[in-house]
């Protein structure tokens, strides 16, 4: 389970809760954080939570990885939803923990099969509401 090149391994719960979000959309969001040497679920945000209620459950000083599932009308009037993977570097967070998660990270996203958009976010500017919904459409 572990990667040769990280040394991470991922929890089972991940891709479960990962994947009750892209098929039974149980979460509007799903907040994941290394501990020791594997990547866990930190937080499960409700269906009805907003945008705001997710990008103020990532902490400013530690780097997370985060799914989304956002949901949109296209100007053709069509209901449509789009999983974006966030990537979450704060400046302010150690350096050690940056490259922990940035060598981690490829090797996490391939273990959740459905992520059509990625993020790389180092302050909450580079993942406003505006661009999130810039990049669904």
């Amino acid at each position: 389970m572990a990667n040769a090149a990280s040394g991470m391994a991922v929890q089972d719960e991940c891709k479960l809760k990962f994947l009750e979000l892209k098929a039974k959309r149980n979460y509007r969001f799903i907040i994941f954080k290394i501990v020791g040497q594997q990547v866990v679920v930190e937080k499960l945000g409700e269906p009805e939570e907003s945008y705001e209620d997710f990008s103020a459950s990532l902490p400013c000083d530690e780097c997370r990885y985060a799914v989304f599932d956002f949901d949109f009308i296209t100007d053709e009037n069509c209901q449509k939803s789009k999983i974006f993977f966030i990537a979450w570097s704060p400046d302010t967070s150690k350096v050690r923990m940056k490259m922990v998660y940035a060598s981690s990270k490829d090797r996490f996203k391939r273990e959740l099969d459905g992520i059509q958009v990625e993020l790389q976010a180092t302050d909450p500017s580079e993942m406003s509401f505006d661009i999130i919904k810039a990049r669904a459409y």
